[in-house]
C-alpha cells in the first residue's frame, strides 16, 4: 500500500462572499497540526503527528 495524495478540496471550505478560507478539520491542541476524524470502531479525532486522541461521546 502506498501513501494517498492529499485532496485540498476536502480539507478547506471557501466563503466566496467574504473571500475567506476555513479549515474543515479540527486543530490539535498539542502541536497545532490537522486532526483526522475516524468513525470506526469508535468515533474519535486523532492527530497523526503527536498521537493526541479525543473520543467523541454519544449525544443523548
Amino acid at each position: 500500500m502506498g501513501k494517498r495524495k492529499v485532496q485540498a478540496w476536502k480539507l478547506y471550505e471557501v466563503d466566496y462572499d467574504n473571500w475567506t478560507i476555513k479549515r474543515k478539520n479540527k486543530k490539535c491542541p498539542r502541536c497545532g497540526s490537522f486532526m483526522a476524524h475516524h468513525t470506526k470502531p469508535v468515533e474519535r479525532w486523532h492527530c497523526g503527528n503527536c498521537g493526541y486522541t479525543e473520543f467523541v461521546g454519544r449525544k443523548k
